[in-house]
C-alpha cells in the first residue's frame, strides 16, 4: 500500500512539473528558473520511468552518450556561467535574497540523476515536491519572502532526513545494495557504454582510463588488483586484527578502472568479503564539506562542487543538527549487525589532473561561527556512535593510487612506473627503514629545516620509552594500508614541537596550494597561509586587494587542510623513502601532479589534526623486529580518557616536504649531539646509501 502512495505521489508531482513550462503565472526572471528546473526534472522522469518499466536496459551506447551530456551540460564550465547552479548568476538574475536559496534547490534537485539511475522512487518525489512547494510560493506573490522560501527547504531537509541519512549508512553497510557492483561483475568491460549506466559525468577521461585498462595484459591487472587486495589483508595481520569475524569490505574508486576492480572483488570475496560500492553522496544532508566519498567520475565542474560545499548552510542550527543525531543513531542501531560485520574501506585513488584554484564567491553558502561550532559538534558526537557500532580498534583499510589519462601524453608511462613503485620489495625497505629507527629511537627530537626558497624549520619532540629494548618510537609502514610503500612515522611529543612548516607547491584533496605556511607552537597550529589568490594578483594590485587576498587564501586553508578548526595540534610527523616515486615525479615533472599519498613517501611529513591512530589508542601496535610501537597518544588524544569530546578532531591531513626542498633533517638526541639523517634532498644516514640510487638515476 505504501509503496502504491508514492507511486501516486511520483505520477501526481511529475504531472505536476510538466505543466510548468506551458504556465505564466510565475513572472519573470523566476519563470526562466522554473521552466529549466521543471525540464530538467522531466528529463530525470523520462529515465527513472525507463528504469523502472525495464526499458532503459535495452537503451544502446549512442543513446546513453547522448542522454549524459544532456544531464550535465549545465554545469560544464563553458556553460556554468550562466546556470542558475551558480550561484553568482542566481544572485545577478533572481536577486541576492532569493537566488543562493534558488540555487540550493538546483544542487539538490540534480541529484534526481542519481535517483533516476537507481530507480529510487521516493526520493524523487520529495526533491519534485519540494520543487512544487515553492513553486506555489512564487505563484501566490510576485516575489515571496526569503524566509518563505527558506522555510520550504528548512523542512524539506529536516522531515526527511529520517529516510536520506538511513540510506546513506546502509548503502555503506548492507551488500545487498548492489547497483554498481552489478554493473561491474555483469557488463562487458570491452563495450564502453557500461559506463553511462552508473549515471555519474562520463568524460574522455573515464573512457580512456577503462580503454587503457583493456588494453593491459591480463597479469598486469592481475598483478594491481593482487597488490591491492593483499595490502588489505596484511593490514589486519599487521594491526593484529581479526578479519576472520568480518564479513563486508567497502571499495572506493574511480571510475574507468572497473577491470581491476572486477578482479579485486573476486579477490576479497575468495577470502569470504562481500564488497559494498557506495557511490559519493549526493544530497546536501549527507555531503561533507571535506569532499566526495564513494565511487564517482571526475567532477564536472570543480568550481561548482566548491561553489555548494556549505550548502548545508541553508538549514544547519541546533535543532536540526539535534535531529540529524538522533536519526543517525538509530540508522545504526537498525543496521548493527551490518556494522559489527564491517571490515573497513579499501580505497583506490586517480591522480593527474591539473591543478585546481577555486574561486570565492560571496554568493556562495558559508557557515556563520555558529553554524561551524555546531557542525564540529556534530561531527565529534557522530563519531563517537559511529564507533561504537564500528569500533576503530576492529576494522583497516588500504588506499592506493594510479594516473588518469588528465595527466597528459605521458600516461601510458606513468601508469607503468606506477605499478612498479606500488610492487616494490617491502623486506628491502623494511630493512632500510628499521636502520634509520634505531637512529630515532635515541633520540629527543628531530629538527626539520628547508632549502632554498623554503623556509621551514621545525623541531619535533618524540616520546619517551620506558623500556627500549621492547619498545620503539616510530611505526616502520610498509605496503599495506597505505600503498606505496615507505615511511616511517610516530605521534610526537606536543609539548616542545614548535617551528614553521613551509611547502612550495602540495595538493591537498584536489586543491593545489602555494607557498602553504603553517606555524605550530607547543604542537599546536597557531597560524597558517597560502599564496592561491596572492598570485593571481595583477601587478597594479592595491594594498586593500592585497590584503583581500592573503585572507582569501587563510580562509583556504583553513577550510580545506584545517577544516575550520583553528589550532589543530600535530597528529603526525614521517619520514618518507621512496626515492624511486620520488625519481618518477621528475622524471616526468609531475610532482605538482600526485596525490598526497605518493608525496608524503617522498620527504618528511606533517599531519595536523588526529594520530594515525584515534580511537584505537589501546590496541598494541609491533613491528617486524617485534618491539612495540608505544607512540600512539599525544597530549589531545589521551583526554578521550577524561572526556571524548576533547579528544579527537576528525581531522588528519598530511603535508610533504618533498626532498628538494629539503635542507636538513637530523635526530638531536638528549645530550644535544646530532646524527644527520637526511642533508640536501640526500640520505647520509650510514645504511640507507641504497635509497640514493633512484635519486642519482
Amino acid at each position: 500500500m505504501e509503496e502504491d502512495l508514492i507511486r501516486e505521489r511520483y505520477e501526481l508531482s511529475g504531472e505536476r512539473i510538466a505543466r510548468i513550462p506551458q504556465e505564466t503565472d510565475v513572472k519573470e526572471p523566476y519563470r526562466e528558473y522554473f521552466v529549466k528546473m521543471a525540464q530538467f526534472a522531466s528529463l530525470c522522469k523520462t529515465v527513472m520511468d525507463a528504469v523502472l518499466s525495464g526499458e532503459f536496459a535495452a537503451w544502446d551506447g549512442e543513446r546513453l552518450k547522448l542522454l549524459n551530456r544532456q544531464l550535465y551540460e549545465d554545469i560544464l564550465p563553458g556553460a556554468y556561467e550562466e546556470s542558475f547552479a551558480n550561484p553568482v548568476y542566481a544572485c545577478k538574475r533572481l536577486g541576492k535574497r532569493l537566488g543562493r536559496l534558488l540555487s540550493f534547490l538546483y544542487a539538490e534537485i540534480r541529484g534526481d540523476i542519481v535517483y533516476a539511475f537507481e530507480g529510487r522512487l521516493f526520493d524523487m518525489v520529495i526533491c519534485h515536491e519540494a520543487l512544487i512547494e515553492i513553486y506555489n510560493l512564487f505563484e501566490a506573490e510576485e516575489e515571496p519572502g526569503e524566509q518563505s522560501v527558506r522555510d520550504v527547504l528548512y523542512w524539506y531537509v529536516s522531515d526527511y532526513c529520517d529516510v536520506t541519512l538511513p540510506y546513506r549508512v546502509r548503502e555503506s553497510l548492507d551488500p545487498s545494495m548492489d547497483f554498481a557492483k552489478r554493473i561491474i561483475m555483469e557488463s562487458d568491460l570491452g563495450d564502453l557504454s557500461y559506463l553511462y549506466r552508473f549515471g555519474e559525468f562520463i568524460s574522455g577521461q573515464e573512457t580512456g582510463l577503462a580503454a587503457f585498462l583493456n588494453r593491459l595484459p591480463e597479469e598486469t591487472v592481475k598483478r594491481m588488483a593482487d597488490t591491492f587486495t593483499e595490502g588489505y589483508i596484511r593490514g589486519f595481520e599487521v594491526m593484529g586484527r581479526d578479519l576472520s569475524i568480518k564479513k563486508t569490505v567497502v571499495i572506493r574508486y574511480p571510475l574507468g578502472m572497473e577491470r581491476m576492480i572486477r578482479k579485486a572483488v573476486r579477490n576479497l570475496e575468495a577470502r569470504g568479503l562481500s564488497v559494498i560500492l557506495p557511490r559519493t553522496a549526493v544530497n546536501s544532508v549527507n555531503k561533507s564539506p571535506a569532499g566526495r566519498n564513494g565511487y564517482a567520475s571526475a567532477s564536472p565542474n570543480r568550481q561548482y562542487d566548491y561553489d555548494h560545499r556549505y550548502d548545508s548552510a541553508v538549514y544547519l542550527d541546533k535543532a536540526f543538527c539535534d535531529r540529524k543525531l538522533s536519526v543517525l543513531k538509530a540508522a545504526y542501531e537498525t543496521y548493527r549487525k551490518e556494522a559489527a560485520a564491517y571490515a573497513g574501506p579499501a580505497v583506490v585513488e586517480g591522480f593527474g589532473e591539473p591543478g585546481f584554484k577555486p574561486m570565492n564567491k560571496k554568493e556562495a553558502f558559508a557557515f556563520t561561527k555558529r553554524q561551524q561550532k555546531l557542525y564540529l559538534e556534530y561531527r565529534n558526537a557522530s563519531m563517537q556512535v559511529v564507533n561504537r557500532y564500528i569500533p576503530g580498534d576492529e576494522t583497516s583499510f588500504t588506499i592506493i593510487a594510479f594516473p588518469v589519462p588528465a595527466i597528459g601524453p605521458g600516461f601510458e608511462a606513468i601508469f607503468a612506473r606506477t605499478i612498479e613503485i606500488n610492487t616494490l620489495d617491502y623486506v628491502k625497505y623494511q630493512r632500510l627503514q628499521q636502520r634509520m629507527i634505531d637512529v630515532l629511537d635515541l633520540a629527543e627530537r628531530v629538527e626539520i629545516c628547508g632549502r632554498g626558497e623554503n623556509r621551514t624549520h621545525m623541531n619535533v619532540c618524540l616520546a619517551g620509552l620506558s623500556d627500549p629494548s621492547r619498545q620503539t618510537k616510530f611505526e616502520n609502514c610498509t605496503a599495506d594500508v597505505n600503498i606505496p610503500l615507505g615511511e616511517v612515522f610516530t605521534s610526537p611529543r606536543l609539548a616542545g614541537t614548535d617551528g614553521i612548516l613551509h611547502v612550495g607547491c602540495v595538493y591537498v584533496g584536489e586543491i593545489q596550494f602555494k607557498n602553504l605556511t603553517i606555524t605550530f607552537e607547543n604542537g599546536r597550529v597557531t597560524s597558517f597561509g597560502c599564496d592561491n589568490f596572492v598570485e593571481k594578483l595583477p601587478h597594479t594590485a592595491s594594498e586593500k586587494e592585497k590584503e583581500e587576498a592573503v585572507k582569501a587564501g587563510e580562509r583556504l586553508v583553513l577550510q580545506e587542510i584545517m577544516h575550520q578548526q583553528e589550532h589543530l595540534p600535530l597528529g603526525e610527523f614521517a619520514i618518507g623513502t621512496n626515492t624511486t616515486a620520488y625519481a618518477m615525479a621528475e622524471e616526468f615533472s609531475i610532482l605538482d601532479r600526485l596525490p598526497i599519498l605518493i608525496v608524503e613517501k617522498m620527504g618528511p611529513h606533517f599531519a595536523v589534526g588526529d594520530t594515525c591512530y584515534s580511537w584505537s589508542e589501546d590496541s598494541p601496535m609491533y613491528n617486524p623486529d617485534g618491539k612495540e610501537m608505544t607512540a600512539r597518544d599525544n597530549e589531545i588524544s589521551i583526554l578521550r580518557k577524561e572526556d571524548l569530546s576533547k579528544a579527537y578532531f576528525g581531522v588528519h591531513t598530511d603535508i610533504t616536504l618533498p626532498y628538494k626542498e629539503l635542507g636538513r633533517l637530523c635526530a638531536v638526541m638528549g645530550d644535544g649531539t646530532r646524527t644527520d639523517i637526511i642533508c640536501d634532498g640526500r640520505f647520509v644516514l650510514p645504511g640507507l646509501e641504497e635509497l640514493n640510487e633512484a635519486l642519482e638515476g
